[in-house]
């Protein structure tokens, strides 16, 4: 089972996979708004919810992973160059996820934060933010870099059969799906763009802040959590 979900708020795509024989599942990028939908979905289909994975520490929403692992006993998964300590699993690249019969491989494809990760699962990938449909994340803040970004999506991702699918972590103009053949073609800050050219491009854009940065990021390093919820927890 495969369920891609949208928070209008932030523009931030969910998914939620599920082995159909055993009812294991793994939820990534899940925000905190949403978090009765994806109890509502876990209860519809009888779902043991194991795992929620973060593609990086989030600067724009909270998510709802430590809220997850506290209702339901699941296990939160961040890149270990993130600093979320509380995370339970410290992920690299080349480590995977396996729920069911189904298996996750993670890559480690840094730019856009210094710990942003994307997951294979079968013939498609999800980037978060390190490429979107016809962008790619910002690289001014977390460790961002731009030569990564490059390296990440050129090397890793466009490395990938043509016809993967990818689901990125945000869109902001109502579209859910794209494939590495696309962005390989018209993306315009990739397609047939050289590394300089590319970082010329990022190092121009001159982005406002996000609204939400302060608060949300080191939220997210505790899995969305308060000392309060921990302690209550």
């Amino acid at each position: 089972m495969f369920k891609q979900l949208f928070d209008e708020v932030s523009s931030t795509l969910t998914y939620l996979i599920a082995d159909d024989e055993t009812k294991e599942a793994i939820i990534i990028d899940p925000v905190n708004k949403q978090i009765d939908t994806y109890l509502a979905l876990v209860t519809q289909y009888g779902l043991t919810l194991k795992y929620a994975l973060e593609t990086h520490v989030h600067a724009d929403h909270i998510t709802a992973s430590g809220q997850l692992k506290q209702r339901l006993g699941l296990q939160t998964g961040v890149s270990e160059q993130c600093g979320a300590e509380r995370a339970d699993l410290q992920l690299n690249g080349g480590d995977e996820i396996i729920f069911g019969q189904q298996r996750i491989q993670v890559i480690a494809t840094p730019g856009h934060t210094a710990g942003s990760l994307s997951f294979i699962w079968r013939d498609r990938i999800f980037t978060g933010d390190t490429l979107l449909i016809n962008g790619c994340g910002r690289t001014d803040f977390q460790g961002g870099n731009a030569s990564e970004l490059y390296r990440s999506i050129v090397q890793k991702i466009f490395s990938l059969p043509d016809e993967t699918l990818v689901y990125p972590g945000h869109d902001y103009q109502g579209r859910w799906v794209s494939s590495v053949i696309q962005e390989k073609s018209i993306n315009p800050r990739l397609a047939n763009k050289s590394h300089d050219e590319f970082v010329a491009i990022m190092d121009a854009l001159r982005l406002p802040k996000p609204r939400l940065i302060d608060f949300a990021v080191p939220a997210n390093r505790k899995c969305g959590l308060d000392e309060a919820d921990v302690l209550q927890g």
